[in-house]
């Protein structure tokens, strides 16, 4: 029984206990599904984390690029599209850069090695870079087919098709069966110099992260083009002050040989004549200066006195002769024995002369050049058949060289004198203004007599309202003519088309009509320039030289603005002027006022009497008019009773009480 029984309780909590396995069963079905979900989230953590790391990999890889090739954009954009495709999943990659007005290619990954891009992309939204180019902004295309605006689908149906298609037709989209497109601009400062665009064969969008992946490859790209571009920008910098270096360096040279005569060239030519002389174990040299159509003698050292007299005298045309040579090959001449060149024999004046009054057999002539064009030329002379060595002849062309920069340097040095003293003139013309701020006249002299100076003119005059206000140069008793507005007259013309007019000879302009009052007074040359105000002339400045010589650029710069300064100090006593007079006009205004104020403050305070107002009246009329004293009176029956005395003379009173 107790075996039964047990058995049966047995059997009982067998029943219970059946039923413990199929609760335990859930809870490890529950454990088990957890387990998986908790392995697949380590799994796509995994997955993200090797996704990070590939990543960061990546980025480090091209930052090292970067770092390593910092001035090698290329394989730097190599390494970037290689990259984004094997990171992206993507079948191609390719780095387009707006060059002009087109976008082009400049790296590529995942093309056949015999596929030609097309020369550039058109810009708009029939292509993904377009697009990206014309939107600044990310753009991705799920199929390029499906796609409402985009143009190139015959290239992209074609590549999908695996058809061998033409290289004009798809390096839009990635030759080669795309469907789906990335393309994220590269932006500096808000604008896109280039974009980078993925491919991928099958109909498979990018996602979001890969996507962000790309982005930070195009700012690796900027940052990359960005270096290029400024270490170019360095690099032609630092060749420009290379360069200024050089030519320093070759000024101070000549400098140390002009030092003692600057701004001279005759002294420095002969030294250089006579170094390349005494170097070259020549007889004697000679230096000219050509201006396209004859040389002129400059400068010699030790030649025969009847030749040299001949060589000053008259200029040299190149015909025939070695300098004929030069002017038509910019190259040295060298003649060894002048006896027997073609020159001689045929007998042409200046040779014949070199070779019988000069006794010349060798010479050499080396051109001076600036910017390839022929500005004079330098040459030795030997009285011997004795060919010169290439050594002295490049001892020759050095001093031919330092002779241009000898020439380019009194030119600058004597621009640079000119530049100085048209800024000092200009300072002592600003100092005459703000010292004499309303004094017109002073400033106006002051303006012509520095015009006429700096500008080497024998004349100078300022007319504004139709007369003269500053003159310089002229007579005290010299008549003005009577104003002519318009093409007759240089002033006039000036005014008339509200710029500066530069006659070159008044006498034989067919438009000027004062020349027989300018045969009177010996003027040929002419330069006017209007004083605008507000788009408007007020006048004009006008200078005159005697003799015909024209006036150089920077003094029409100069007198224009002697004419701004002109117009500036007109304007300034204008301006004094009219505030000196609204001032005059509140003030009295201002008097008027109080006066009145203070008769209506007597009358309210004397309510019906009249003795204290009229008094009180006469002061303020007497004030407010600048009168000396002032009386008034009533007519009264037929008689006038004065009722009101202000600031009476003694003898006015006197009058007043024998009255």
């Amino acid at each position: 029984m107790r075996r039964g029984e047990s058995k049966a309780k047995g059997l009982k909590r067998g029943g219970r206990i059946r039923s413990v396995p199929s609760k335990t069963k859930t809870r490890a079905g529950h454990k088990d599904a957890s387990s998986a979900s908790l392995a697949e989230k380590l799994a796509e953590k995994n997955r993200e984390l090797d996704e990070a790391l590939q990543q960061q990999a990546a980025t480090s890889e091209v930052l090292r690029v970067i770092s390593r090739s910092t001035f090698d954009l290329q394989t730097v954009l190599d390494t970037l599209v290689e990259s984004a495709a094997r990171l992206c999943e993507a079948d191609q990659a390719v780095i387009n850069r707006i060059i002009g007005e087109a976008i082009q290619p400049v790296a590529a990954w995942g093309f056949a090695p015999d596929y030609v891009p097309p020369p550039s992309i058109p810009m708009g939204r029939g292509s993904t870079a377009g697009r990206a180019f014309v939107e600044h902004r990310t753009v991705h295309i799920h199929d390029v087919l499906a796609d409402p605006e985009y143009e190139l689908k015959e290239g992209a149906s074609a590549r999908a098709a695996g058809t061998r298609i033409k290289p004009s037709a798809g390096f839009r989209s990635g030759s080669g069966r795309s469907r789906t497109a990335l393309a994220v601009p590269l932006m500096r400062e808000g604008t896109p110099i280039g974009v980078i665009g993925l491919f991928r064969r099958a109909l498979q969008p990018f996602s979001p992260k890969q996507i962000e992946l790309l982005e930070t490859f195009a700012d690796q790209a900027v940052i990359a083009i960005e270096n290029v571009r400024l270490f170019d920008e360095v690099q032609a910098r630092t060749k420009e002050l290379t360069e200024a270096l050089e030519r320093q360096t070759a000024t101070s040279e000549v400098l140390e040989v002009i030092s003692t005569s600057p701004g001279e060239l005759e002294p420095v030519f002969e030294a250089m004549l006579a170094n390349a002389t005494r170097l070259c174990e020549a007889r004697f040299g000679i230096l000219t200066l050509y201006d396209g159509e004859v040389f002129r003698t400059v400068a010699t050292h030790n030649v025969p006195l009847e030749f040299a007299g001949l060589r000053k005298r008259e200029p040299i045309r190149p015909t025939g002769s070695a300098l004929a040579r030069l002017v038509a090959t910019k190259e040295v001449v060298h003649l060894a024995d002048s006896r027997e060149d073609p020159s001689y024999l045929a007998r042409e004046p200046m040779v014949v002369a070199a070779v019988e009054l000069g006794g010349v057999r060798t010479l050499v002539v080396v051109p001076m050049l600036k910017d390839n064009e022929l500005i004079g030329a330098m040459s030795i002379y030997r009285q011997e058949v004795r060919p010169f060595t290439d050594k002295q002849i490049d001892l020759v062309k050095n001093f031919a060289k330092q002779a241009v920069i000898a020439i380019a340097n009194v030119r600058l040095l004597k621009e640079l004198r000119e530049s100085l003293q048209q800024q000092t003139a200009t300072a002592d013309v600003l100092k005459v203004i703000s010292r004499s701020t309303f004094d017109l006249q002073t400033v106006l002299n002051t303006l012509v007599e520095s015009a006429a100076k700096l500008c080497e003119a024998d004349r100078t005059g300022i007319v504004t309202g139709g007369r003269p206000v500053a003159l310089w140069g002229f007579a005290p008793d010299y008549v003005w003519p009577p104003p002519l507005i318009g093409r007759g007259s240089t002033a006039g013309r000036a005014i008339v088309e509200r710029r500066t007019v530069h006659i070159h000879d008044v006498l034989a302009d067919p438009e000027y009509e004062l020349k027989e009052k300018a045969k009177a007074d010996g003027l040929r040359t002419s330069l006017a320039v209007p004083l605008m105000r507000e788009e408007t002339p007020i006048g004009v400045i006008t200078l005159w030289r005697l003799a015909m010589r024209p006036f150089t650029n920077k003094q029409i710069e100069l007198i224009e603005t002697f004419a701004d300064q002109a117009v500036i100090a007109i304007e300034n006593v204008r301006l004094f002027d009219e505030v000196q007079a609204r001032t005059k006009e509140l003030t009295e205004s201002l008097e008027q006022q109080t006066a009145t104020s203070e008769v209506l403050s007597v009358i309210s305070s004397s309510p019906g009497e009249l003795e204290p107002v009229f008094p009180k009246m006469l002061e303020s009329a007497t004030r407010v008019c600048g009168a000396t004293f002032g009386t008034m009176t009533l007519h009264e029956g037929g008689t006038l009773r004065h009722v009101a005395t202000y600031n009476p003379t003694t003898r006015l009173q006197r009058s007043r009480r024998l009255g």
